[in-house]
C-alpha cells in the first residue's frame, strides 16, 4: 500500500515555520556570538576524528562564523560547498516563498533530482578535498 503523507493545512505549516525560523535564528546567533575556533562546546567530526579525513561538512560551523562575520574568502576556504550550498537554500526560500505568496502553485521545495545531483557533488567534494592536489578544498587547521 503506498499512499501519501497527509497534507498539513496553512496553520500548522505557519507554526512550523515560525518554529524553523526561530531554531534557526537562534543556531545563528549562537555561531555569531561564540566562535568555533576558540569554544569547545561545539560537536566535532566523528569522521574526521576515526578516519583523518575531511567530509563534507568539515569547517562548516566556521565558515557560517567567517560569514556572518563579512569574511567571505575565509568561509570559502573553510568550506566552499556549504557556502554555496546556503546560496543556493537562500535563493530557493526566496522563490518558492514569493510564489507561495503570489498563490501560485510550487511543487516541491527540491526536486527528487536535485537532491540526487547534490549528493554526488558532495561526494566528488569529499574525495577532491582529501586529495593532495586539492588541498585548498580542505579547512586549515584541522
Amino acid at each position: 500500500m503506498n499512499s501519501a503523507p497527509p497534507k498539513i493545512n496553512s496553520g500548522n505549516a505557519r507554526f512550523a515555520g515560525i518554529i524553523l525560523a526561530s531554531v534557526v535564528l537562534g543556531i545563528v546567533a549562537v555561531v555569531f556570538f561564540f566562535n568555533p575556533a576558540t569554544h569547545t562546546f561545539y560537536p566535532v567530526c566523528q569522521f574526521h576524528q576515526l578516519t583523518g579525513l575531511n567530509c563534507p561538512g568539515c569547517g562548516m560551523t566556521r565558515a557560517l562564523y567567517a560569514l556572518l562575520h563579512g569574511k567571505i574568502l575565509t568561509a570559502l576556504r573553510d568550506n566552499s560547498l556549504f557556502i554555496l550550498v546556503l546560496g543556493v537554500l537562500i535563493i530557493r526560500v526566496a522563490w518558492f516563498s514569493l510564489k507561495k505568496f503570489r498563490g501560485v502553485a510550487t511543487g516541491e521545495f527540491f526536486p527528487v533530482k536535485f537532491l540526487w545531483a547534490l549528493l554526488m557533488i558532495a561526494l566528488v567534494f569529499t574525495v577532491l578535498r582529501n586529495l593532495p592536489a586539492f588541498k585548498f578544498l580542505s579547512p586549515p587547521n584541522q
